[in-house]
């Protein structure tokens, strides 16, 4: 998985940047196929504003919070994504369980041939 950690209009500190880097690593829990994660993190004034974009097959799931601290911003952001995650899981799971459990067994296979490695 990718991930990115963008900051607008302030310097985005080693701490906040692990925080975000932590927040991606824990949408893996809800779904564990996410091609790039995306940590927007905006300082206009008072308000700070966090926008979470995590692209999955077929969709860009997008999440935004806006709040006076940037931390409560995040978690606000990540809550929304989450729930969208397990939303779209679930679609997944009633439309296409048959093309869920092929994709699944040929990304478990090894890719590398046995009679061939010495």
């Amino acid at each position: 998985m990718q991930k990115k950690v963008t900051a607008r209009h302030f310097d985005l500190t080693p701490e906040m940047k692990a925080r975000a880097e932590e927040e991606i690593d824990a949408l893996t829990r809800f779904y564990d196929r996410i091609i790039s994660a995306e940590f927007i993190l905006d300082a206009e004034r008072h308000r700070r504003i966090a926008e979470l974009r995590v692209k999955v097959y077929n969709h860009t799931i997008t999440g935004s919070g806006e709040t006076d601290e940037m931390g409560t911003a995040m978690g606000l952001a990540v809550d929304k994504v989450k729930g969208q995650l397990k939303k779209f899981k679930g679609k997944l799971k009633e439309k296409k369980p048959e093309e869920i459990t092929e994709t699944t067994e040929e990304l478990t296979q090894p890719t590398t041939d046995v009679d061939a490695v010495e």
